[in-house]
């Protein structure tokens, strides 16, 4: 079943309200009253830009994200422009969970399988740790394309993951295009991440 498009886009927490970005970084932040947790093995943070097209509706939204990854776990939260945290997905070895504004819990496998199971199509959410890091997951069929050292594309999970930009000193990728061609029942999605330089 195809997800329902609202009739304006701009705003993340609007659209955050729309099924399938609800799924992307899934869920709103639970109560603040956590109790500590450890450090994560892996921080990445930036500012992301999507426009989504199916037909001639077209949706954009832009913002930041962090994700955080603890040893076979990690989180992905989805934030305002100015910072305000508005979603949330955590994936751990017992599958995802989602929580969000109008929706109960939900459960899956893992977070491209919740997609799947909410949307009826699939997201790059388990993936985005390794693309941000510059590495095809392992363990996964994939196509890479380098130029000399330097990795430019990796095609996997059905997404074309460009390494637009790289850092100068650490040569890690700063600007991330990830692509997924449209289909009769999804959108094509357009996926710009700008990450923060890890030395600053």
């Amino acid at each position: 079943m195809a997800a329902s498009w609202p009739s304006h886009g701009a705003s993340v927490a609007r659209w955050a309200t729309g099924r399938w970005l609800v799924v992307l970084f899934a869920g709103s932040l639970a109560a603040c009253a956590t109790a500590p947790e450890a450090t994560p093995d892996r921080v990445y943070t930036g500012r992301f830009s999507a426009i989504a097209t199916q037909g001639d509706k077209r949706e954009s939204v832009s913002g930041r994200f962090s994700v955080e990854v603890r040893g076979d776990r990690q989180r992905i939260d989805l934030a305002t422009p100015l910072g305000t945290t508005v979603a949330r997905i955590e994936v751990g070895p017992d599958g995802a969970s989602a929580n969000g504004p109008g929706m109960q819990e939900a459960r899956g496998p893992d977070a491209d399988a919740l997609a799947e199971q909410l949307l009826g199509w699939r997201l790059p959410v388990s993936g985005l740790p390794d693309w941000i890091d510059g590495r095809p997951v392992p363990s996964r069929p994939a196509r890479v394309e380098r130029d000399g050292s330097r990795l430019l594309l990796i095609e996997q999970d059905g997404w074309t993951v460009q390494i637009a930009e790289t850092f100068a000193t650490s040569g890690r990728p700063r600007l991330i295009v990830l692509e997924r061609a449209a289909s009769p029942l999804a959108p094509g999605v357009v996926l710009r991440l700008v990450v923060d330089d890890p030395a600053t």
